[in-house]
């Protein structure tokens, strides 16, 4: 048994996770790698065995990098393939716009690299069992959740024998799907930003004969709105969407998907390994925390797919509440620390769904444009809609006068692979460790005096220079060009840089004010 944060209640665990995907898994791996005791509790007593998500972001596999999973989590996705884009096209599959999808990106691995789900599943599955920190309980089904002051407790039951528990917390994070009936105890609403449609997603394995692109497309075509996906080898994915007055029965016949996947090739020369109508939608929670309880992945937010960015805002999530929550339960930073997730990542992930949604009514766009149809969305489609970036922190732990458009604070700061005297490449993010860090042009950069030391300390704070390393791969980030110093947070995003106004001294009293740093 453990003090609660409070000193006065005694937990069963530190944190309890509700839901065992892969955003339940990987809070698990974060939150252990910070000392802190897990148990999961899953309704299922299955893994996940078809396809779901398909893509991981550069920003998600250095957030596995932080806990030393980064070229684990590398090893399971899509080697890269000649001449792979992401792209638009009309009718008849002619590129109108689109991006390359580079090697190596700003986050020191590919912005996007494809991977299979039930292997994904898998290998965290196997890393969650190596951990003797986390305690994984399944066929256990939430019933109940209640809050004190020091503690939150969860009534469960067991879906086989009907078996009740209680579990005593010091958190509880809901990382139960869109359905969560973490969200339902304790009463929040789901809001939603306003796009629903019925697609009809297919999955299939190619045989070595197949002959299809290596270039992922938003198939713009008056006649059915189309994406195709070119996943991890040997499977494929293609969304439909669905016309008026069609049926998820009709849209799921084998006659019907065959003739759907007729004009990209034919029957012999793929198997159907899923086939589903889901309902593209956005919406989010109206709020991510009540108490001592928190929402992650789908449970807090919903996106349309077409930015890849449903499970990487998820792992988003993981990656904030993983270095945020020790600080609170250590004592270091008051609980007030975590009102600043829902200030982080609810815009976050609201500019990311919104990004989506204006795929989708790009594509809506340019499909009647060919038709000859007036707009359908004529005031505009949003800037966010026409790239595959992910935007910046806009309020939080960070340093409020400096986030402007263009600044680096509210960013991540890039991860460059570099060499230093003895000839042997790492990333960068290799060199900050797993907590803040402090990176200046050079050691005199780094100078601070006896208050933000004894932040820097209470923090464990690592103090990088730059001077004298080489890069290899990639490049510095530009902020150095300009600043010579910035305080960079555990999740790699910049909480500000040295300038007129800022000195480091200045940066880190402002920093613990941020934290709620306890005395």
């Amino acid at each position: 048994m453990a003090d609660g944060v409070d000193g006065t209640d005694t937990t069963d665990v530190d944190v309890a996770i509700v839901g065992y995907g892969p955003v339940g898994a990987f809070a698990g791996l974060l939150l252990a790698d910070a000392g802190l005791r897990v148990r999961i509790l899953e309704r299922s007593q299955e893994p996940v065995v078809l396809p779901r998500a398909v893509g991981l972001d550069g920003e998600s596999v250095r957030g596995f990098q932080r806990i030393g999973l980064g070229e684990t989590i590398a090893a399971i996705l899509q080697e890269p393939r000649a001449d792979e884009k992401i792209c638009f096209t009309n009718a008849k599959r002619e590129i109108l716009f689109g991006v390359e999808v580079p090697e190596y990106g700003r986050n020191g691995w590919r912005d996007m690299a494809f991977f299979d789900q039930p292997e994904l599943e898998a290998l965290l599955r196997e890393l969650v069992a190596a951990n003797d920190r986390i305690e994984v309980v399944l066929g256990e089904e939430v019933s109940g959740i209640e809050a004190s002051a020091g503690a939150a407790v969860v009534h469960s039951a067991n879906v086989a024998s009907s078996e009740s528990s209680k579990l005593r917390a010091a958190f509880v994070l809901g990382c139960d799907g869109a359905s969560s009936r973490v969200r339902r105890e304790v009463g929040i609403e789901w809001q939603s930003l306003g796009y629903d449609q019925d697609w009809l997603v297919i999955d299939i394995q190619i045989d070595d004969a197949a002959q299809l692109p290596l270039t992922t497309m938003q198939v713009c075509d008056p006649e059915r709105l189309t994406s195709y996906i070119c996943v991890k080898d040997p499977n494929r994915r293609w969304e439909f969407q669905l016309l008026d007055g069609e049926s998820r029965e009709e849209m799921l016949a084998p006659a019907k998907i065959r003739e759907l996947l007729a004009g990209w090739l034919p029957p012999e020369r793929y198997r159907i390994r899923r086939s589903a109508v889901y309902q593209f939608h956005a919406a989010t929670a109206d709020r991510w925390r009540v108490g001592r309880v928190l929402l992650a992945g789908d449970s807090a937010h919903q996106t349309p797919p077409f930015l890849g960015q449903g499970l990487n805002s998820g792992f988003r999530d993981a990656v904030n509440l993983g270095w945020k929550i020790p600080l609170v339960h250590a004592g270091v930073c008051g609980d007030g620390l975590l009102d600043s997730y829902a200030d982080e990542r609810d815009a976050h992930a609201r500019d990311l769904v919104e990004g989506a949604v204006g795929i989708g009514r790009l594509m809506e766009t340019i499909a009647a444009r060919e038709a000859g149809r007036p707009d359908p969305h004529p005031a505009s489609v949003p800037d966010s809609a026409r790239g595959y970036g992910v935007p910046p922190l806009r309020g939080g732990v960070l340093v409020a006068e400096q986030i402007r458009p263009g600044q680096p604070t509210g960013r991540l700061l890039v991860q460059p692979t570099l060499r230093g005297a003895d000839g042997a490449p790492f990333r960068l993010d290799e060199l900050l460790g797993r907590g803040f860090a402090i990176v200046g042009r050079t050691p005199a950069d780094l100078h601070v005096g006896p208050r933000a030391r004894s932040i820097l300390d209470r923090l464990g704070f690592r103090s990088v220079s730059l001077e004298g390393l080489e890069v290899v791969r990639g490049e510095s980030d530009r902020l150095f060009d300009d600043h010579p110093a910035a305080i960079i947070r555990p999740d790699r995003y910049v909480f500000g840089v040295v300038d007129d106004a800022w000195d480091l001294d200045r940066l880190l009293v402002e920093l613990g004010r941020k934290l709620r740093l306890l005395d």
